[in-house]
């Protein structure tokens, strides 16, 4: 059967028998442990969306394209040493559907209301999957952006949702990840602040959310520095793969170098493996894979 075919059937499954979503959930094979047998995670991002985030490098419409989308998520999840993936409940829910999250880790995105390049982006409201509902589908696991704007006085509300977010998963022992930044607007647009100081700073101030961090892993970006910015928690923490660069193979080195810290377990990277400059997605998964 074609993708195409197999996409045709996915949308009348939704029209015709919408339980079989939480069925193909209730059925599937989870993994028995977050890390797995190597220690180490990759996990596919594919939760940009969402937040009307659609540009992967040239492309400013790239991930537009549910089809193509799901048909590279598929290729990725289809190579050797990837653990799973990272999305809102609709990807995740195609790949339920398409039969893809199958021994794979599931993680959920929670808050995606501070839609990119809007006036209220800081208020990063939980418009997605809550810690109840990602029990219930059993996924293994939420994550959450949290940006700090000092000027902003959103960021308060950002930080107790996160914190609440963080707590409600941990009663229910499911992964918190937690993408922290220091964020500030330039020009009306909010950029996020990768000097290594501001990276300590959001990463001190992440790892005290909530009743518990027994549960919580960072999601962060390769910095400047990163030995001694990564000195700042105790928490596992995974790498973000960010914006498609100009150099993959700077991009991987600069991945390498950093997966040597001790605290640094693996990979979450979306754009930069979904929609590589040269477009063969399974080379630049199993590049990434390699680094592992």
């Amino acid at each position: 059967m074609s993708f195409a075919d197999r996409l045709a059937d996915l949308v009348e499954t939704r029209v015709h028998r919408p339980h079989a979503i939480a069925e193909a959930a209730a059925r599937r094979v989870r993994r028995p442990a977050v890390p797995g047998t190597r220690g180490r995670l990759l996990l596919v991002a594919a939760d940009h969306p969402a937040r009307g985030a659609l540009r992967a490098g040239d492309r400013p419409l790239a991930m537009a394209d549910r089809a193509d989308l799901l048909e590279r998520l598929c290729v990725a999840l289809s190579r050797p040493g990837v653990d799973g993936v990272l999305g809102t409940a609709d990807i995740l829910e195609d790949l339920l559907l398409l039969g893809r999250l199958e021994g794979r880790l599931a993680i959920g995105s929670m808050n995606r209301g501070g839609l990119a390049g809007t006036v209220f982006e800081i208020d990063d409201r939980f418009t997605g999957l809550d810690a109840a509902a990602i029990a219930a589908m059993r996924f293994d696991g939420g994550k959450m952006l949290l940006r700090v704007d000092p000027a902003d006085p959103a960021t308060a509300s950002t930080l107790e949702s996160c914190g609440r977010a963080v707590s409600a998963l941990a009663e229910r022992r499911l992964v918190a990840m937690v993408e922290p930044f220091i964020s500030y607007r330039v020009d009306g647009r909010v950029h996020n602040d990768l000097a290594p100081e501001a990276m300590i700073r959001a990463i001190t101030v992440s790892s005290g959310l909530g009743t518990t961090s027994a549960y919580t892993w960072l999601k962060v970006p390769v910095v400047a520095d990163m030995e001694r910015v990564m000195a700042a928690a105790t928490l596992p923490a995974l790498l973000l793969g960010g914006e498609v660069p100009a150099d993959p193979e700077a991009a991987f080195e600069s991945w390498r170098k950093a997966l040597q810290l001790p605290t640094v377990k693996g990979l979450v990277v979306g754009r930069s493996l979904l929609y590589p400059p040269d477009d063969d997605v399974a080379s630049a998964v199993d590049t990434a894979v390699g680094l592992l």
